[in-house]
């Protein structure tokens, strides 16, 4: 696959344990500005204290906003799903939030955003799923392959935890197998 064959729109990213690694090395490496932004859906404790966004904007060149409801959809942002919550688009330019009930044991839910997110961006979204240890992903990606956007996936070798990417790359047609060393320099060429 040629890595720039697509008018991205949209870039969605999940992740759970062993994902965390992963993002902070990434977001080090991108080009400000992107053409687009990127949404990271990662699961984590309901009732913690929120510091994801403060970390990752530490390591980044572009805007990291933690996302509230209906928050707008902008270029060279980069959006977190807030902890209990799932993640749903309105349209390409508004994002809500949704409490209902639990998917894969998760909200956010990985498979409720990407799911959403390809009826929504079609073929000109890219869905990345990252380490994790349970199938929450696997079903989203297919939806966005059907949809016609690309799927690239955390190559199960190089994950913390290989669950999640091992079921991914056994299950989807996937267009790209990446690495926390290389997925700044795929995305930095859209």
């Amino acid at each position: 696959m040629k890595v720039n064959d697509t008018d991205t729109e949209l870039i969605v990213i999940g992740g759970s344990a062993g994902s965390l690694q992963v993002i902070m090395e990434m977001i080090k490496k991108l080009d400000d500005p992107l053409g687009f932004p990127i949404l990271l859906v990662v699961h984590r404790k309901a009732h913690t204290t929120n510091i994801l966004q403060t970390l990752l904007q530490q390591f980044s060149p572009v805007e990291v906003i933690e996302i509230e409801d209906k928050t707008d959809v902008r270029n060279n942002k980069i959006y977190i799903a807030p902890a209990d919550y799932h993640l749903l688009f309105e349209d390409k330019k508004t994002m809500s939030l949704d409490s209902s009930e639990k998917m894969n044991y998760s909200r956010p839910s990985i498979d409720v955003t990407f799911r959403s997110a390809a009826e929504i961006y079609g073929e000109n979204l890219i869905g990345i799923l990252l380490s994790g240890a349970n199938a929450d992903g696997v079903e989203g990606l297919a939806y966005i392959k059907k949809n016609g956007g690309k799927v690239w996936i955390q190559d199960p070798e190089t994950a913390e935890v290989n669950y999640m990417p091992k079921q991914a790359v056994e299950e989807i047609d996937y267009d790209l197998i990446i690495n926390s060393g290389n997925l700044a320099d795929y995305i930095n060429r859209l």
